[in-house]
């Protein structure tokens, strides 16, 4: 055999190799592709039933993920993980500092976190007076009170109520919401963020919202007013935001970033 027909020879073997190991490489990707897709989604313990999802998106473009049910529905819970691996149903509560509490989360009279009167068990919202979602169980009503401390909660019965703290959304005014939330220290307000809120309406029904989309506070409030103002909405808090919004349910899980969240707002059946 020739010089010139053995080098022939070799290039159609190194091609012939080549190709076949291109082959195997991008069966490889399929593979772990459909692997990926088909992975297993944590089973929550605790799933609950009584509640609506509804997806919306706003004329803006801001997509709104909503839960919505009775207030008597809703439980606080710690649960120190993200939402997409907790045991509950719902979506992310207030404010926190590492592993501690500052926002307020108290259900029948007791922080969630701990002992009353300590720091970071979800006692008071730390620093600031604001606003805080309180469910009053004894009239089984809605409303947004701002305060500091969990004394200075106004309800029926001091053994049935539930209480989360965030930020004043100030429904119905809307030429004073955002200095209300200047006021109450609202973070990173005119950064496009993922945004959580709750909010009721006129019959007392709750509404949990989680964004998709990153916006302002401005964007998003004005989504939820785009979007379920027909709702004849009353009021509501903003809860944390950015890597803190998320959310579980049958229909649906965000994540955030996938960092652990300290508390949630569970739907209970």
């Amino acid at each position: 055999m020739s010089e010139g027909s053995e080098r022939i020879r070799i290039v159609r073997i190194g091609l012939i190799t080549g190709g076949i190991l291109l082959v195997l490489a991008l069966l490889l990707v399929l593979m772990l592709k459909m692997l990926n897709s088909h992975e297993s989604r944590h089973v929550a313990r605790f799933p609950a039933h009584d509640y609506q999802y509804m997806e919306r998106e706003a004329a803006s473009g801001f997509k709104l993920h909503v839960l919505q049910t009775d207030p008597s529905n809703i439980s606080l819970e710690v649960v120190r993980q993200n939402l997409a691996l907790s045991d509950y149903y719902g979506v992310n509560g207030g404010f926190f500092y590492d592993t501690s509490l500052v926002s307020m989360a108290i259900v029948n009279g007791q922080p969630v976190g701990g002992a009353k009167g300590q720091y970071g068990t979800g006692d008071e919202n730390t620093k600031y007076a604001r606003g805080t979602l309180v469910w009053d169980g004894a009239s089984n009503k809605l409303s947004v009170q701002i305060v500091s401390k969990s004394s200075e909660l106004k309800v029926s019965d001091p053994l049935h109520y539930w209480a989360q703290g965030g930020i004043s959304m100030s429904l119905g005014q809307d030429e004073l919401w955002y200095g209300r939330a200047v006021l109450e220290n609202a973070p990173l307000m005119d950064n496009d963020h993922l945004r959580s809120a709750a909010v009721y309406d006129r019959q007392g029904k709750l509404y949990l919202i989680v964004s998709s989309t990153s916006g302002t506070l401005a964007d998003f409030r004005a989504a939820i007013l785009d979007q379920l103002g027909s709702l004849q909405l009353v009021d509501g808090i903003f809860l944390d935001g950015d890597g803190s919004s998320q959310m579980q349910a049958a229909e649906k899980v965000l994540k955030g970033d996938s960092r652990p969240v300290v508390e949630m707002i569970r739907i209970v059946k």
